[in-house]
């Protein structure tokens, strides 16, 4: 690999970006197609696919066959909230290759002792977002109930445009919810982007239900989540 195509490779992924590498198999040249750059490409169609499922393979090229290398940033989700639910989501997220933190400022909830080798931070979300800012590869899901916990970072990660957000709470709580982000200055088109009431509809009732419905959606969203040009398109159009 050239070292200039290596640089290139190394600051999307250290910017938590999806790109991959093709490879001409009968020329053996290579380049370098970031997620922005998809549409440009000849290969547009295969490029996506490789990205959507994380899997590196052939492809057939105008040049013969080439080989698309994937890299993508490992899917996280960030959990608003030490509940129960956020418990039983921990085992869960962990079996589906999900890298699982939780804030929740209140001390009572965010001890080590119910959570246990989890990323755990007992600060305000604000604090903790702005030495790890949220991004399109980062899940969020608010289980407070609490509004000045859970919407800063609802606000924040419809900014920063991460690829599933989800609220915990009734109709008639996120309809009051709704109102308080217009009253931010958030556009209906985002805030129709929260999944509320949270995770899929099989009618969950307990935590360890409602931890399978949020990962259920979390997985839904992840694997038909839009590409980069695609939601740039949308932006241009709205």
């Amino acid at each position: 690999m050239r070292l200039e195509l290596l640089k290139g490779l190394n600051a999307e992924r250290k910017a938590r970006r999806a790109v991959v590498t093709v490879t001409e198999l009968k020329s053996g040249e290579q380049r370098l197609v970031r997620e922005a750059e998809i549409g440009l490409d000849p290969l547009a169609e295969a490029i996506e696919k490789a990205i959507r499922s994380g899997k590196s393979g052939m492809a057939e090229s105008g040049e013969g066959e080439a080989f698309i290398n994937v890299y993508l940033p490992p899917a996280k989700l960030l959990v608003i909230g030490a509940v129960h639910i956020s418990q039983a989501l921990v085992p869960i997220a962990r079996a589906a290759g999900y890298d699982i933190q939780i804030i929740d400022p209140r001390t009572a909830f965010a001890t080590p002792e119910r959570f246990p080798g989890v990323a755990l931070h007992a600060e305000w979300p604000d604090v903790v977002l702005k030495a790890r800012p949220l991004d399109p590869y980062t899940a969020l899901a608010v289980i407070t109930h609490d509004p000045k916990i859970d919407d800063g970072p609802l606000i924040e990660a419809l900014r920063t445009g991460c690829f599933y957000i989800g609220a915990l709470g009734s109709r008639k709580t996120h309809g009051r919810r709704v109102e308080r982000l217009r009253e931010a200055g958030i556009a209906q088109s985002a805030i129709e982007r929260i999944d509320a009431p949270i995770g899929a509809d099989i009618g969950a009732a307990t935590p360890g239900e409602i931890a399978v419905a949020i990962m259920a959606s979390v997985i839904e969203a992840f694997r038909k989540r839009k590409m980069f040009a695609e939601r740039r398109g949308e932006e241009a159009a709205a």
